[in-house]
């Protein structure tokens, strides 16, 4: 994994895609620093209170929207769990692979 090139990977995709907002970016950068604290393994384990609280989103509705969003862009590959004591899975895709195909 090379994040810098990731990052700009990342950056340059933000930028090209007019559906992506704020809330967006604060919800995959709070995800990419979990990803970052896992050493870069995926899938990562996360909560929604965690995830809510660190990317400063108020509400369940635009959280679910925005994991939706990120998921069906192919930024992420959410699996969310029903069970409240598993948390839910999410793979970050590495951008710095060229061999990485995102829809």
């Amino acid at each position: 994994m090379q994040p810098n090139k990731h990052l700009t990977i990342l950056f340059d995709r933000l930028v090209e895609d007019r559906n992506i907002h704020p809330t967006h970016i604060s919800l995959y950068f709070s995800l990419f620093q979990y990803w970052n604290i896992n050493r870069f393994q995926n899938p990562i384990t996360i909560t929604r209170e965690e995830i809510m609280l660190v990317s400063k989103i108020g509400s369940r509705a635009t959280y679910h929207k925005c994991m939706r969003e990120l998921n069906d862009k192919g930024y992420i590959k959410y699996e969310p769990t029903f069970n409240p004591f598993k948390g839910s899975s999410v793979l970050l895709f590495n951008f710095s692979e060229e061999e990485t195909v995102i829809p």
